[in-house]
């Protein structure tokens, strides 16, 4: 039997379209720079570091950008000078480059030299034009890599690709650590750190000041080596650092500086391309700004204080009560003579929703539920994100 002319048309159009979906490559995937440097015994050491750094995963959130890699003997060289890891991620930072650059496209530069931006230069950190790199093509098929305030010295080489997805991420070998003086500048290490002031001086006062009052401000100080991530103007502090691209990848449940096992007071971080999120069962606030981010501290803006639902019970809507009877009908009967009507039952805990007989009565009086002494503890402690010993 003969379709008809329309349908037949539109049947094939969408096989068309079918064969032509199928016969596509597929669309670049996220890349993992720690997996793709793990097949390279010889760059451990570099691999090692852009883990250490907290590199890796902003790498893994770019695009497109090539990673000039140096192998265990060139990175001994850095490595002998003892610089603090604060300093080792400014250097590294430096030779990852901030766009697509496989073999084939470095020997066909235009012009024979091209000048790229670096993550190093991204941070802000780098003054001027320090942040790039000049790559140039020799003669003899070398091409060379310099920074671009050293006078123009390229005395580093590409040496091989280890791996590209074009034009997504490439991985390549250079021949040695790229000369920078202020990526290999001193970096002042956590210690070194006024947290407050820093809060102060970038819109987050009255959240420092009632740091500085409480006993919190010393478990926040703990904290700054391993990392630390605020969250202004109130709540968690996360003891890890997690820099804004790092957020960004990131989807699900993050403990706090107030998860202790028995209270798990954490909340969930939820993105949706350049909006992230985080909630509480009580509370979604929206990231709104960065305050600081400087390796290992990162304090963001968000819109909302996050209210932890261990702390802030009686918040939930209390149902509507049932209506009363509209008629004489609906009253109850009238009980026989000799028998009287027992008084109606308190209502038990059981019947509460949450199970619990205080958080009914805090809820029925439309009450937010303190718990006394613990909540002005965790309250102002842990508010700010501090595990308290309670």
């Amino acid at each position: 039997m003969q379709l008809p002319t329309v349908a037949t048309g539109t049947t094939v159009l969408s096989l068309l379209l079918i064969l032509l979906s199928l016969s596509l490559p597929p669309t670049s995937s996220a890349h993992n720079i720690t997996k793709i440097l793990e097949k390279f015994p010889d760059f451990s050491t570099f691999n090692h570091y852009l883990t250490a750094t907290h590199l890796a995963p902003e790498i893994n959130s770019r695009e497109t950008i090539t990673v000039c890699a140096i192998d265990n003997a060139a990175m001994s060289d850095l490595l002998a000078k003892h610089p603090s890891i604060y300093t080792i991620k400014n250097v590294l930072s430096f030779h990852v480059l901030l766009d697509y650059f496989g073999a084939k496209k470095l020997h066909q530069i235009t012009n024979g030299t091209a000048l790229a931006a670096t993550m190093f230069q991204a941070t802000g950190t780098a003054s001027g034009s320090s942040g790039f790199v000049n790559i140039t093509d020799l003669k003899g098929g070398k091409v060379g890599f310099g920074a671009e305030d050293n006078g123009g010295n390229v005395d580093a080489v590409f040496v091989k690709s280890l791996d590209e997805i074009p034009y997504n991420i490439s991985v390549i070998q250079i021949s040695k650590i790229l000369a920078s003086s202020e990526a290999e500048a001193p970096t002042p290490g956590p210690s070194q750190m006024n947290l407050t002031s820093k809060m102060s001086a970038h819109g987050c006062k009255v959240f420092a000041e009632t740091l500085l009052g409480s006993a919190a401000e010393k478990t926040y100080d703990d904290n700054i080596d391993g990392g630390l991530t605020v969250f202004c103007p109130e709540y968690h502090g996360v003891p890890v650092y997690q820099s804004m691209a790092m957020l960004k990848s990131n989807n699900g449940l993050m403990n706090t500086l107030a998860t202790d096992g028995a209270n798990k007071y954490d909340f969930t971080v939820q993105n949706d391309g350049e909006v992230v999120t985080l909630k509480t069962k009580l509370v979604t606030a929206t990231i709104t700004g960065t305050v600081i981010d400087e390796q290992p501290v990162a304090i963001f803006s968000i819109d909302k204080v996050l209210l932890p639902r261990e702390l802030f019970k009686g918040l939930a809507p209390t149902p509507a009560p049932a209506p009363a009877p509209d008629t004489v009908a609906d009253a109850p009967k009238p009980a026989k003579k000799g028998k009287h009507l027992s008084p109606p039952a308190a209502d038990s805990p059981a019947d509460s929703p949450d199970g619990d007989a205080a958080d009914q009565t805090a809820d029925n009086s439309g009450a937010v539920r303190f718990n006394g002494p613990r909540f002005i503890a965790v309250g102002l402690g842990l508010c700010l994100g501090l595990l308290l010993q309670l």
